[in-house]
């Protein structure tokens, strides 16, 4: 065990027998200074809350910082794609299309895909190849406007949450065990979730390509953080009713997509290996590393340290407050120190004697601020946790509670230092005052 020194012991000693001996001068010390703490710890803690709650929102389109993400061309043979991934919980094959679900023959009230509120927003489908860009038929043009509702389907492998942390509002999430259903399961997005409460539409599903309509069943509701109505499939299940070729569609999204751990180094290797060797040129495989982190830094750093200065002036508020009370003090105890010095106590311990006075008393007020930042952001999850996600079970950041703690030391040491320098600058002389 580490040991004080004797003169470190007895300046802590003294200065908390000083403490307790004027408790009111000591309050209004830390009252002073609380704010300041406060605000230091709250920015701290505001920055890093900000901090994984724009993280969260580009995790979920974009992926978790780390992911890898491989992008297949149009052409690619999507059964050897699924093969090599089907079964696999560190990477999952995303495939996209375009379906239709309300009454049969008729236009959506969303022709497109687009949101509910924008049903214009989308303009006719294209499709661009070395010949140029041409539009797409849908199978809607001359139908009558009915009651149907037009969405993004996504195909999965697996766990897609892996990557991108979806938040469960309704129901539950897909289960990728056992056999598929016939009747497809879906989770719906959010923006999906409320054009079907808009809209009463029959369960039916029909897919540009598809041997038939099919019934789908929804069984949950995710944030997604998509602005358009979207569903989440087996892709398996969606197989028994479109053939492996449709299942990609580059119109309507990504197209063929896996999302890989930083770690999955042999999956990207077959997949690269089994199609390079079916025809698939080398260089139309794309794969690019989510780097959020590292590209958002220099706007999170600066937004931090805009804050941390406006905290700092507050601060320094209660570092005044603390250096007033202080050299009052001082003065008050000149025949005190005077008499010490007389009988051979040191000028450094003097000085030591003022100086922990001073950091206790910043210490004590880190420790009221963090509290009441501890408490204040239970307050605010239980009461806002449902309307903001990213407050939803939110813990304490560590680093809020060293943020305070190092703010109570640099006041203390900042409101201290000229009262333990005038401290130990008293003559002997002064004790014959007494």
């Amino acid at each position: 065990m580490i040991r004080l020194s004797g003169r470190l012991r007895s300046s802590l000693i003294i200065g908390g027998q000083g403490i307790r001996a004027r408790k009111l001068r000591t309050f209004l010390s830390m009252i002073s200074l609380f704010m300041g703490v406060l605000a230091v710890v709250a920015v701290q803690a505001g920055a890093e809350i900000a901090n994984r709650a724009l993280l969260a929102d580009v995790e979920l389109n974009s992926g978790k910082d780390g992911t890898r993400q491989m992008y297949m061309p149009p052409t690619v043979d999507v059964d050897t794609v699924l093969d090599v991934v089907r079964g696999r919980s560190d990477a999952v094959a995303i495939t996209s299309t375009q379906a239709i679900i309300g009454e049969p023959g008729v236009k959506p009230v969303n022709e497109g895909g687009g949101p509910i509120d924008e049903p214009r927003s989308f303009g006719p489908r294209m499709t661009c190849d070395q010949n140029g860009c041409r539009e797409l038929s849908d199978g809607n043009k001359g139908a009558p406007s009915g009651q149907a509702i037009e969405l993004q389907l996504v195909g999965l492998t697996g766990d897609v949450r892996a990557f991108r942390p979806f938040h469960t509002t309704a129901g539950q999430w897909l289960d990728f065990g056992g056999d598929p259903s016939l009747a497809p399961r879906l989770v719906l997005n959010t923006k999906a979730a409320e054009a079907f409460q808009r809209y009463q539409v029959p369960a039916e599903m029909r897919i540009n390509g598809a041997k038939a309509n099919a019934t789908p069943r929804f069984i949950g509701v995710v944030e997604d953080g998509s602005y358009v109505p979207a569903a989440y499939v087996r892709s398996d299940e969606l197989a028994n009713w479109l053939p492996s070729s449709g299942l990609s569609d580059d119109r309507n999204g990504p197209g063929l997509q896996i999302m890989m751990s930083p770690t999955a180094y042999e999956v990207e290797h077959t997949l690269r290996a089994r199609l390079v060797a079916g025809g698939t040129p080398a260089d139309q495989i794309h794969v690019n590393t989510v780097n959020t982190l590292e590209r958002m830094s220099t706007e999170l750093k600066l937004m931090r340290l805009i804050f941390l200065g406006m905290a700092a002036l507050v601060l320094l508020i209660g570092v005044a407050g603390i250096l007033n009370v202080g050299l009052a003090t001082v003065g008050e105890r000149v025949e005190e120190f005077a008499l010490r010095r007389a009988v051979g106590t040191p000028r450094l311990l003097l000085a030591g004697i003022v100086l922990a006075e001073t950091l206790l008393t910043g210490l004590l007020t880190a420790a009221a601020a963090i509290g009441a930042a501890v408490v204040g952001l239970r307050v605010a999850s239980s009461m806002f946790g449902s309307r903001f996600p990213s407050l939803e079970g939110v813990a304490f950041p560590w680093q809020a509670g060293v943020a305070g703690v190092v703010a109570g030391l640099v006041a203390g040491v900042l409101g201290g230092l000229v009262p333990a320098l005038r401290a130990a600058r008293i003559p002997i002389s002064t004790v014959m005052r007494a």
